[in-house]
């Protein structure tokens, strides 16, 4: 077990007690309400959400609805510039061929989101770099949360652990260089072997494991990565039983997805400490309506 695990609470990341030590304040985490933070901003493409995931427009839109930060997916371009991105080939939602992993940023930047009809009537977004992303919100004078989740994966080549400590070093460069406060930042991967390089690297950065596979297993796998904060699950393979046993080990629950009010209302029934949702103002009513 973890004798100092992080809770991802709102307005701050707080310590918990160790083995021995007595909370100070033992309600005043309760209190606080857990984060709200865009799912690739605004959410994915659908009748209610003209725009791209991850683009700039998408990510203003959560803020501007309330949402404490956001998370957003990060790749690596061909000329290890990260990019902001989802899907590993560019013709899921753009005019661009082949893979991220082999298109330089200059090309991808100049790219245009597709989401076919009606959205591209209301939508003129492009492929984004992170340090564009940081530019921007290093202007609105505080850091919203920042949720930055690694996508490793490619299509067009075999697993390469050179290229994902190249994309952990361009984030420890970029995160230096426009000071993003570390406890603003969750980096979250399905990778151990980036969270343990990450670790060394940003050693005061809170990392999140997504747990993608079978849920026993990857607690195990949690249990034994000590520099890890954070457990991140999807909203269908989270329940109010599993998020205790993650609490108990010590780590914050983070749980994503949800965009019905039915989806929303069963992700606050398992009390994660974050929520990446997809749709902001759906969730904050209905924390609202539980004060």
């Amino acid at each position: 077990m973890v004798g100092a695990g992080l809770l991802l609470l709102a307005g701050s990341i707080i310590a918990a007690p160790g083995p021995g030590q007595q909370d100070p304040d033992p309600g005043a985490g309760r209190l606080r309400r857990p984060l709200v933070i865009g799912h690739a901003g605004s959410g994915f493409f659908h009748l209610f959400n003209p725009l791209p995931p991850s683009s700039l427009r998408s990510i203003a839109r959560a803020l501007r609805q309330g949402a404490d930060g956001v998370e957003v997916d990060v790749r690596l371009s061909q000329d290890s510039i990260p990019v902001l991105y989802h899907d590993h080939t560019l013709d899921s939602m753009t005019d661009g061929q082949g893979c991220v992993s082999q298109t330089t940023a200059a090309v991808l930047t100049r790219l245009p989101y597709r989401g076919g009809w009606p959205h591209d009537w209301l939508q003129h977004e492009h492929v984004i770099t992170l340090e564009m992303l940081l530019a921007h919100l290093a202007r609105r004078g505080e850091f919203p949360y920042l949720h930055l989740d690694l996508h490793e994966d490619d299509a067009c080549s075999s697993a390469d652990a050179t290229r994902s400590r190249v994309l952990a070093r361009r984030l420890q460069q970029l995160l230096t260089r426009y000071q993003v406060p570390a406890e603003r930042l969750l980096i979250l991967t399905t990778q151990v072997a980036t969270l343990n390089y990450l670790h060394d690297l940003l050693p005061t950065v809170p990392l999140g494991l997504e747990m993608t596979g079978d849920f026993e297993k990857e607690l195990d796998r949690l249990r034994h990565l000590p520099s890890v904060q954070a457990a991140v699950v999807h909203k269908d393979n989270i329940s109010p039983e599993r998020s205790a046993r993650i609490h108990a080990l010590g780590r914050a629950v983070v749980v994503f997805g949800g965009r019905s009010a039915k989806a929303v209302r069963r992700v606050v029934a398992t009390s994660p400490d974050a929520y990446e949702v997809d749709n902001v103002r759906q969730l904050r009513a209905m924390l609202r309506r539980q004060l």
